[in-house]
Parts: structure tokens; sequence; C-alpha cells
């Protein structure tokens, strides 16, 4: 679990690696990664004191294991979750029979009206169960899930990723292919 400490610094290095690197005067490479010193180079000028020892325990701790470093930790990007346009060199794999997504009850009709659209990230993001689901969704306010029939989905054609941080993406759900669970 990630100290409460590095929450902040945990929040501010996920825009940067997924939304914003200019915030710090930087620019992902083509494949999401910047370099782990320039990010720290990056963060002291924004007022975090950190070191690659800082950066190290925030990506092992994170919960949610949102970050990767390189092998020879010179690198640093996001798993998952970018607003801008990567390369996370993923590739195609058939899902499991059935898929969650967790939201907020607001978005439900939109939803139910129009499928799941990643709106503003590079892809739809889905839970293998009901339980990630639910803690992705209560973030976002009174929760709703929607089981997704990804089996049928994938026999229809559509691609299914499997991020590092064992997030399911796909580029959309249409409405045929969703219920409400909860």
């Amino acid at each position: 679990m990630i100290r409460k400490e590095d929450m902040s610094i945990s929040k501010f290095i996920s825009l940067i690696l997924r939304h914003k690197p200019e915030e710090i005067g930087l620019k992902l490479d083509e494949y999401g990664y910047i370099k782990t010193s320039d990010l720290i180079k990056g963060l002291n000028l924004k007022g975090y004191k950190v070191t690659i020892s800082d950066i190290e325990r925030i990506v092992a701790e994170d919960n949610k294991q949102r970050y990767s470093f390189n092998e020879d930790k010179s690198k640093i990007k996001a798993n998952q979750g970018h607003s801008i346009t990567v390369n996370l060199e993923l590739q195609p794999i058939e899902p499991p029979k059935v898929l969650y997504h967790g939201t907020a009850t607001r978005f439900s009709e939109r939803i139910c009206k129009e499928g799941i659209k990643k709106q503003n990230r590079q892809y739809v993001h889905l839970s293998s169960d009901v339980e990630t689901a639910t803690k992705v969704g209560k973030r976002h306010g009174e929760l709703v899930i929607f089981k997704i029939d990804s089996d049928e989905m994938y026999k229809d054609g559509y691609k299914f990723y499997l991020s590092e941080n064992k997030v399911w993406l796909t580029d959309y759900v249409p409405i045929k292919y969703l219920s409400k669970e909860l």
C-alpha cells in the first residue's frame, strides 16, 4: 500500500505520464516512456523533493500498479489510462467470457443509449471481477456496474488487450453487449 505522503507525488506522476508531460517540460516517447532522471528533475522543480529511491518505492507500492520501469530503470511509463496517444505495445488477446465496468449512476443513462466509450482515454477500461469494478466505480460517485458479454464481443471481432497491470482494454463497448449488474 502506498504511503500517505507519497500519494500526492503519485497523483502528479500520473498526470505527467498519462496526460500532461509538458507540465514539467517533457514529452513522452512513442511508447509512453520518459527518462526517470528527467521525471525526478521535473518533480523537484515543481517542489516535490524526490530521489530515485522515492520513485522506486512509489512504483512498487502502488496498489493499482500504474507505472513500470524499463529493465534498467532508466525510463518510466504509465501502464494504461493515457489521454494522449502512445503505443503500449499491446497484443490482442481473448478475454474472459464476462468483464465488468464500474462507474457512477450519473453516466448510466448515456451508457445505456450509446454504449461505453473511451471518452478522453486511449481505451475503455474493464475489470475481470465485480470487486475491482466496484472499487473503480465508487471513485466516481453513486455506483453502477455494467456486465459485458466480452465473449460475444470477441466472437464478433472486437479486440481486447490486457495491460501490464491487468486492466482489460478495448476501443468501445456497444450497448448490445451490456447489462446492468448492480
